[in-house]
């Protein structure tokens, strides 16, 4: 890369930067605190319960 080029970002259809990646990483930091990472899974999976079921009885 030529000197004093910045890499092209990622960009949708009206310009906007795609770092939510980064986004949603700092975020989780954030939530999850001090707690341990054996606790933390306890917290996900029964976030990840819930929206199966909330999908699951959108269905019907």
């Amino acid at each position: 890369m030529a000197r004093g080029q910045k890499k092209a970002e990622p960009k949708n259809g009206n310009g906007a930067k795609l770092n939510f990646e980064q986004t949603l990483w700092a975020a989780a930091d954030q939530l999850r605190g001090d707690l341990d990472v054996a606790e933390y899974k306890h917290v996900v999976l029964g976030l990840i319960f819930l929206k199966y079921i909330s999908d699951a009885f959108s269905e019907l």
